[in-house]
């Protein structure tokens, strides 16, 4: 089977392409600037593609681990995920001078309402101590006027089939923060025309966190249950490092007394 990789690409005549470069850049004096500067951009291109191939091949080989091993699921648990950021490999793997909204990985984005600002957002590799996660995300703000920074998760649609007023969503996270900055949840969930919203505060043990939502106290509509996401927001972030190791989300039937 190993063999066979080989015969693929040079069909597409990656390794023909290869050579023929090789056989140029032997002698480049023998090129003009503009076949140079041709052969690079191809070269550029060439490395950005492989590039992204290769991010998306390990980051499948890590996913073969398991989704979501190290949290303990509630009884009954039917529905658990952990967000792409945390499982894939992004590109780029950092970002600096931080948008809003800044899409990432997985139906992620980041919010600000920041005017002037400086932050930086990098995926790295997830320490040894948080199991489960292959990544993190890491925020960092050296200056900012503004008032909160946002990760928004959107659930997926299998977290909505079956929802019901009896279940409770949870979420876990893994964070290293520098200071004891504030951070709340906020659950939305569009039924219709109406958007329901669970505001709470994810309370930390060391670095584990978690907010639970008991949709019991909800009005929403289980037939016209639409889409969901979650607001994980971390209020005036200010000279601040915050490393979020892991979050996964989670539902399960809530106990009846």
């Amino acid at each position: 089977m190993g063999q066979e990789f080989p015969g693929k690409f040079g069909g597409f005549g990656l390794g023909q392409t290869l050579k023929r470069w090789q056989r140029a850049l032997r002698n480049p004096a023998m090129l003009s600037s503009v076949e140079l500067k041709r052969m690079n951009r191809e070269i550029q291109g060439m490395r950005d593609r492989l590039d992204t191939m290769a991010a998306k091949s390990r980051s499948a080989i890590l996913s073969r681990s398991g989704e979501v091993e190290g949290v303990a699921r509630p009884d009954q648990c039917d529905w658990i995920s952990r967000p792409a950021p945390w499982r894939e490999e992004m590109r780029p793997r950092g970002i600096v001078g931080l948008n809003s909204p800044q899409p990432l990985a997985g139906g992620a984005t980041v919010f600000h309402d920041a005017h002037h600002a400086e932050m930086t957002l990098r995926q790295e590799r997830a320490p040894h101590w948080a199991p489960g996660a292959q990544f993190g995300l890491v925020l960092e703000v050296y200056r900012s006027d503004g008032s909160f920074v946002s990760f928004v998760q959107d659930l997926p649609p299998e977290a909505l089939v079956g929802l019901t007023r009896n279940h409770f969503i949870a979420v876990n996270l893994v964070a290293d923060r520098e200071e004891p900055v504030e951070m709340y949840a906020r659950l939305n969930i569009q039924h219709g025309p109406n958007v329901e919203q669970l505001v709470r505060q994810v309370d930390f043990d060391g670095t584990t966190g978690q907010a639970e939502f008991d949709l019991a106290y909800t009005k929403i509509n289980e037939k016209r249950l639409e889409k969901a996401w979650l607001d994980l927001i971390v209020e005036g972030p200010k000279m601040v490092r915050i490393a979020l190791w892991d979050m996964v989300l989670l539902r399960a039937p809530r106990a009846d007394f």
